[in-house]
């Protein structure tokens, strides 16, 4: 294919039918107007010119060559974009969406015909637009997104509180809080910003306020409705991201109308991901818009329904470069056939099924509160301490089980599923279990997981608190997951009764009685497939490079203060200051977070984030700090976020949010 040359429109203002202008980033293929062109729309609240710049300008000018426009959006309240954003993918966000795509589609460069696409919140979205049904959607592609905004984002899981959900509303306070760039919005960019601060929401405060799967969840959750999805959709995630689960579950929910890919990465576009080995996106992605978007016969439609990564032997390191294994394809996902295992004498896991109504054989489990260091980020931006560590440490503060060294290898594909007899000293407990490959040397790499808010065990909409010492079943479903265990290796199953800092205790410190006997382990084998090479990228190295004043760093730390009989998890990113060659924009952000509990104390749980983000060019300079906070009672959540805004080095503004909201069995 001959390569196009193309032209881009660094600002584009859009101005919705409210009257609101949205800024735009567009590239457009040299003679789009005389012969129109497909087009990708992506809509964010992360920035264009200062925050996904990088991402943007790796992709959008390879599907700008192959003759495919780019229309980048920012969300309303982000960017150089008007007004004050209004939540997270609320109904207004949609319906702007939906009028965006109108918009496209009209363009005198424009063949009518348009794809969404996005990671994370952009994934989420396109999904959740193309449920409406708009009418020149043909198509989108969603990265690192879920299907479930209950139970597959960074709220909630299975009714545990994610320490995530802190995170990432600190980080979206932080994002709000920016100025616009006065490079592209003028002298406006003042009261813009003024405007912006004044009146943005603290999303914690809704989150929080939603415990339990209701209404608010259930908006913007595909799996309410699949049928509603009518286009075709190519659906990317990674293994070592949180939102792993959602390739499949959409496959299974859209059946012929998505195609799942799943490698071993973090949350990252899969042209630039680590671990490695990459895919070549560009390619990917061009066959789909080329097949859905101008009616190519290229063959996407007959792609296998799923592809994935099966990772064999990874170990866990201070910086993942690489991940081991293989390529996998099946034509059509079936449900796998699950290979059963169950608790013999001594806590050897042996293949087969519990017996029938033996004995109950009670262990008793209560995990110091600070188990779980381990564990890693939920999602993952880099291939470092962000990824499970070695298990052996958290393994201490848990209840393991383990099989034989393994005769032969062992390939799964799925979503592990425990079954278990317990009972609790306490109305409400969390239950945590890991699936983990121990090596022949003892090392011990996470594989999966699952969380379980035990009041969540009937569902998520209706909670009921445990009876204490009445044995319950149990059923937990573990994250999905694609691996080989390898001859030599022991398959373990770790249960925890915490898994902090990654989920929040309840207000509680019950221990659980789990009945061994009735303890079963199914794993989902991996079954009939084919091996297949998927293409790495061409560029080994496709993000820009922009002007470097101070290198990035990242600290992760754990410290036991044992007079104070306290544990602290402190993370530390300092993104460094770069600048744009193109704007002379320069930026800098630091994330300052720390998290800690007493072992034995769940009351003692405490969380912070600060966040302080720079922009400069030439003598004009602004700052926003931000700080965001969770305490606990035995009844409340307490939660309070703070904005400062300076203007050179003068604060101009200053805002407290603060809230205490009810614990709802959690």
């Amino acid at each position: 294919m001959t390569e196009r040359s193309f032209t881009v429109i660094e600002n584009q203002w859009i101005t919705l039918a409210d009257g609101t202008r949205l800024a735009a980033r567009i590239w457009i293929p040299e003679g789009a107007e005389a012969d129109p062109v497909p087009a990708v729309f992506e809509f964010l609240p992360y920035r264009k010119a200062d925050g996904t710049s990088p991402r943007d300008e790796s992709t959008y000018p390879v599907f700008a060559a192959a003759g495919i426009a780019g229309v980048r959006v920012d969300i309303r309240g982000s960017g150089e974009s008007d007004g004050v954003i209004d939540g997270e993918y609320t109904e207004l966000e949609l319906a702007n969406a939906c009028e965006l795509i109108a918009w496209i589609a009209a363009q005198p460069w424009s063949n009518g015909a348009v794809g969404m696409m996005g990671i994370s919140w952009g994934g989420f979205n396109s999904l959740q637009v193309a449920a409406l049904r708009p009418p020149a959607l043909k198509a989108v592609i969603s990265i690192a997104s879920t299907v479930d905004r209950y139970n597959d984002d960074i709220h909630y899981k299975n009714g545990c509180h994610l320490s995530a959900q802190l995170s990432w509303a600190a980080t979206m306070l932080a994002y709000q809080s920016r100025a616009p760039d006065p490079f592209f919005v003028g002298d406006r960019w003042k009261e813009m910003w003024l405007e912006r601060l004044e009146n943005e929401p603290f999303f914690l405060k809704e989150w929080l306020s939603h415990q339990r799967r209701d209404d608010f969840w259930r908006h913007g959750s595909i799996c309410e409705d699949f049928s509603a999805l009518e286009v075709p959709a190519l659906v990317i995630a990674g293994w070592a991201d949180g939102y792993r689960n959602t390739p499949l579950a959409a496959i299974e929910g859209l059946g012929g109308r998505a195609k799942a890919m799943v490698g071993p990465w973090i949350h990252k576009y899969p042209h630039f991901a680590w671990p490695k080995p990459r895919a070549d996106f560009h390619g990917e992605a061009i066959r789909w818009w080329n097949r859905w978007l101008r009616g190519e016969e290229n063959g996407a439609e007959t792609l296998p329904q799923v592809r994935a990564y099966i990772l064999d032997g990874v170990r866990p390191a201070p910086r993942r470069e690489r991940d081991p294994g293989f390529w996998i394809a099946k034509d059509a996902w079936r449900p796998p056939q699950m290979q059963c295992f169950y608790v013999e004498q001594f806590g050897t896991l042996s293949e087969g099924m519990p017996i029938p109504h033996a004995p109950p054989h009670d262990v008793y489990l209560k995990s110091p509160l600070d188990t779980g260091t381990a564990s890693g980020e939920w999602f993952t931006l880099k291939p470092d301490a962000e990824l499970a560590l070695d298990q052996r440490g958290d393994d201490a503060g848990s209840l393991t089980f383990q099989t034989a060294p393994l005769a032969e290898a062992f390939d799964y594909l799925g979503r592990p599923v425990l079954t278990v007899m317990l009972s609790s000293e306490a109305e409400l407990a969390n239950l945590c279990a890991r699936l983990v490959d121990v090596h022949p040397d003892g090392t011990a790499t996470r594989v999966s997981f699952g969380v379980l808010n035990l009041a969540h065990r009937g569902g998520n909409a209706a909670p009921q608190p445990m009876t204490p010492g009445e044995r319950t079943p149990i059923r937990l479903v573990l994250d999905a997951c694609g691996c080989r265990f390898g001859k030599g290796h022991r398959i373990r199953l770790s249960l925890s009764t915490s898994y902090w800092p990654t989920v929040l205790p309840p207000p509680v410190d019950g221990g659980l009685s789990i009945d061994i006997a009735s303890l079963g382990l199914a794993l989902p084998k991996l079954g009939e497939h084919d091996r297949i090479e998927v293409k790495e990228p061409d560029n080994p190295s496709p993000l820009p490079t922009y002007i470097e004043y101070k290198p990035p760093t990242t600290r992760r730390t754990v410290t036991r203060e044992l007079s104070a009989n306290r544990t602290d998890y402190h993370i530390y990113e300092d993104s460094g200051l770069a600048e744009h060659p193109g704007t002379g924009l320069a930026t800098r952000e630091l994330r300052d977070e720390v998290w800690s509990i007493a072992p034995d104390d769940p009351l003692s749980m405490a969380g912070t984030s600060v966040w302080t983000c720079d922009m400069h060019r030439g003598d004009w300079f602004v700052r926003t700090v931000t700080i965001s906070k969770i305490r606990c009672t035995k009844t409340d959540w307490q939660i309070t976020g703070t904005v400062i805004a300076y203007e050179a080095e003068q604060q101009i503004f200053e805002k407290v949010f603060e809230k205490v909201i009810p614990r709802d069995l959690m």
